[in-house]
């Protein structure tokens, strides 16, 4: 097993204020991954009038907001299993697949060798190429695919490299996964930055093959990581009976229901935040591309990894410098087949991307 170090996560600005002595209201955290328009204007405007839905219990089918979802995700209702956080789902699917050799695209989040240890099951890892800019050799992974392994766990686009797997290359995997009866899980969860949503989303798969599931959330692309409101897209039907017949009912509570049903529909939020991030992205990349201390490798979701070139700088050294100026980045050490040469961090708003770049310029 992978031994992953410990880490600032970009939830934990309690920490880095006994560390630091620096109020965690004033610190902005470049490494939590979150949409930095916050929640949706419209969600802040019409919860408080629907405060009376906490006076009856949800619909224990969640039917309208699974519909909700269906309708932004594009898929059948069917299909749709709502969650509390996409790490309830996370929980339930390995507990329910109970993988004995699981294979996971590295480096990436740790939280899902976590749950399929805690279940008993063993995983290794296929490094994504730092010769290749962190990009999958298809041809290369799936010839090792084999059927000593009964789950591979993607996540699309991944953290933290930022990079993509397209469609038709999803297909291909699924293909050799269908053939050595390997349950395929993905992780969209950063999926709606990317700049051609359409061509890396794997939802359209679901309806041909059974052997996977999708997982998302409402905590980046909608600045709700404190609603835990996560969602499954599957067409394997059983999985779906079987999910629902293990899970606790209601853990989603009536507000974070009509808090759903509002988000998903807000198209001009939705809208905002591909323009906003789609244009801060292309900025932020192209002028760390001039300093030659730098190598960003092109981003996909709302954040970016940068390798360090310059023997001087280090991750570490990086990370002090911009929290002494109070601003988060990810040392990215802490990664599987990462070290002290790499950091990552998130979009924000044009104001305090240029306080960053302006930190990381310095010399």
């Amino acid at each position: 097993m992978i031994q992953h170090k410990d880490h600032f996560h970009g939830s934990d600005l309690e920490k880095i204020e006994q560390v630091y002595g620096i109020k965690k209201e004033e610190i902005t955290s470049f490494s939590a991954n979150v949409n930095p328009l916050g929640v949706s204007p419209l969600l802040r405007e019409t919860l408080s009038a629907h405060i009376d839905a906490i006076t009856t219990y949800p619909d224990r089918e969640y039917t309208s907001l699974r519909r909700c979802i269906a309708a932004y995700a594009g898929c059948d209702p069917g299909q749709v299993l709502v969650g509390n956080g996409s790490t309830e789902l996370i929980s339930l699917f390995i507990q329910l697949e109970h993988p004995k050799k699981a294979l996971i695209l590295g480096p990436t989040y740790s939280e899902y060798e976590r749950e399929i240890s805690l279940g008993g099951g063993t995983c290794l890892y296929y490094p994504l190429k730092e010769t290749l800019d962190f990009h999958l050799d298809v041809a290369d992974f799936t010839s090792h695919l084999n059927e000593s392994i009964d789950l591979l766990v993607l996540c699309n686009p991944n953290n933290p490299t930022s990079t993509a797997i397209p469609r038709r290359d999803m297909r291909r995997i699924l293909d050799v996964c269908k053939q050595h009866d390997i349950f395929v899980m993905v992780d969209e969860t950063y999926v709606e930055f990317a700049p051609c949503q359409e061509e890396i989303s794997a939802v359209p798969l679901t309806g041909y093959y059974n052997n996977i599931i999708i997982l998302r959330g409402t905590s980046k692309f909608f600045a709700a990581p404190g609603l835990r409101l996560g969602y499954a897209i599957t067409g394997n039907q059983d999985l779906i009976k079987a999910i629902n017949s293990r899970k606790n009912p209601w853990t989603i509570n009536s507000l974070a229901v009509v808090a759903g049903e509002i988000m998903f529909t807000d198209q001009a939020y939705i809208n905002q935040t591909r323009e906003l991030i789609f244009s801060q992205r292309e900025q932020m990349q192209a002028t760390l591309a001039q300093d030659p201390r730098y190598h960003v490798y092109t981003p996909t979701a709302n954040f970016m990894l940068v390798k360090l070139l310059d023997d001087s700088l280090t991750a570490e050294l990086l990370f002090e410098r911009a929290i002494r100026q109070k601003m988060m980045i990810r040392d990215c050490s802490t990664f599987p087949f990462l070290d002290h040469k790499f950091i990552r961090f998130c979009v924000m708003s044009p104001k305090m991307n240029e306080r960053l770049l302006a930190c990381l310029m310095e010399h």
